[in-house]
């Protein structure tokens, strides 16, 4: 929320994953919280699946994810583009895990580190992918003022 305040988006700040007081989320987090890590992984290595995850993903515009579908001309599923309010939240998002499951350890580039251990299998389009990678880098390279900053009056134009 508040990073989300930070760029202007009151409105998705307050909003921000409603979805994890759904029962499926609740009970789940509940039921594999760690503190170190989501406990979306921890349902996952049980079960083979999180059942809160994919209520998760569904319901939150923020989560690339979200935004996978087919591109009609019969080819496989693919990342479609992402309104760029919802690729600054997705960035306030990873700011936010990093610094909640790395604690003392957290700094500027570790959502940068998180996203490039994985990057590789996110289906994510072009365009969305540029933003997001430039938004993580410029939190990693110039630190967090800078950042914030930067989405605001290049992205979002605030």
């Amino acid at each position: 929320m508040q990073h989300c305040f930070r760029l202007g988006l009151y409105r998705q700040g307050l909003l921000h994953d409603m979805s994890k007081y759904s029962l499926v989320e609740f009970l789940s987090g509940i039921k594999y919280y760690q503190g170190n890590r989501s406990p979306n992984e921890a349902e996952r290595t049980e079960k083979g699946y999180s059942a809160a995850w994919l209520h998760h993903k569904g319901r939150n515009k923020h989560h690339m994810e979200y935004w996978i579908d087919y591109p009609g001309n019969g080819k496989a599923m693919e990342g479609v583009e992402m309104p760029l309010c919802y690729v600054a939240e997705m960035f306030c998002d990873r700011v936010a895990a990093s610094k909640t499951y790395l604690k003392d350890q957290y700094h500027d580039g570790s959502p940068w580190e998180y996203y490039a251990q994985r990057h590789d299998h996110y289906w994510l389009h072009p365009n969305t992918r540029n933003i997001l990678e430039t938004m993580l880098q410029t939190l990693r390279d110039q630190g967090e003022e800078k950042a914030f900053s930067y989405i605001r009056k290049e992205i979002l134009n605030k």
